[in-house]
């Protein structure tokens, strides 16, 4: 199977060891579900593991953006990344690290450093400057869809029509970027389950994932430990891991590129399978 091209920072094409693209989850946020990421030393032992089981990307996250969570600062938020990017950079320099981030700022500084990709919750809404940062740099760039912020995102969303209203979000943006500087060729889509949507969108949008690949540009989903899970199946948080790695296969199999999960061991195991079937 064959995708689109991804081009890193540096215009480095990112070249897959498998069919699909694992993105490791490392939560620097005081407030973590996954304690194992909550300290410096806790997060840089978990990023190991996650290329030890397979991943492609780190993807470091210092403010929490899960719904009714209060912003940070990039002051902040640069210092719990820098240590960690600083040591990674030092002891896996090979590593390809993504942070987490819309602040302008905090992207700038951290692409200075090496990182390699920007995934960004607000599509350069929340921080306008950003656009001037990715133009600048180019780096990979993970455009995703939102409804509002993570304080307010979850207080009645509302579409007509979900997958139609992100596909013109998708159009609108990618044009906004590559018009200002940007490369389609370093922009992966990811539609933002959970990011102010209901079960009903979410399920719409995962059903009719295929209907992305008119922009031709990999897909990315992040539901990993979604609370979809627990509306669906009655999962508590901890429990959500085994049905977190079969959506990820069942999505392989639509044609769904790169999955970021918390669980990269397990999901790996799942994307295998799934690829064995295929």
């Amino acid at each position: 199977m064959s995708y689109p091209p991804f081009l890193l920072a540096g215009d480095c094409l990112f070249k897959p060891k498998e069919p699909y693209g694992l993105m490791g989850i490392v939560n620097l946020t005081a407030d973590s579900f996954y304690t194992s990421s909550r300290t410096q030393e806790s997060a840089i032992n978990l990023a190991l593991e996650h290329l030890d089981q397979g991943a492609d990307v780190l993807d470091l996250g210092a403010e929490s953006t899960r719904p009714y969570a209060k912003p940070l600062t990039s002051e902040d938020e640069l210092s719990r990344l820098l240590p960690v990017i600083n040591e990674l950079k030092a002891s896996v320099p090979e590593a390809i690290l993504s942070v987490d981030t819309y602040h302008a700022a905090t992207a700038a500084k951290v692409l200075s450093l090496g990182v390699s990709i920007i995934n960004d919750i607000s599509a350069c809404r929340f921080d306008p400057d950003l656009l001037d940062v990715l133009v600048q740099y180019k780096p990979g760039y993970v455009l995703m869809h939102s409804q509002g912020r993570p304080k307010d995102m979850q207080d009645k969303p509302s579409y007509n029509d979900v997958v139609y209203e992100v596909q013109t979000f998708f159009e609108q943006h990618l044009n906004m970027l590559v018009k200002a500087g940007l490369p389609e060729e370093h922009i992966l889509l990811d539609p933002g389950i959970g990011f102010g949507k209901l079960l009903e969108h979410n399920m719409a949008i995962l059903k009719h994932i295929s209907a992305f690949k008119i922009f031709k540009r990999p897909l990315l989903i992040g539901l990993s430990m979604k609370s979809m899970f627990g509306d669906l199946l009655g999962l508590k948080l901890h429990e959500r891991g085994q049905a977190t790695s079969v959506a990820s296969a069942l999505l392989f199999d639509r044609g769904v590129f790169w999955h970021r999960v918390h669980d990269v061991g397990k999901t790996a195991e799942a994307l295998k399978l799934a690829q064995a079937f295929f």
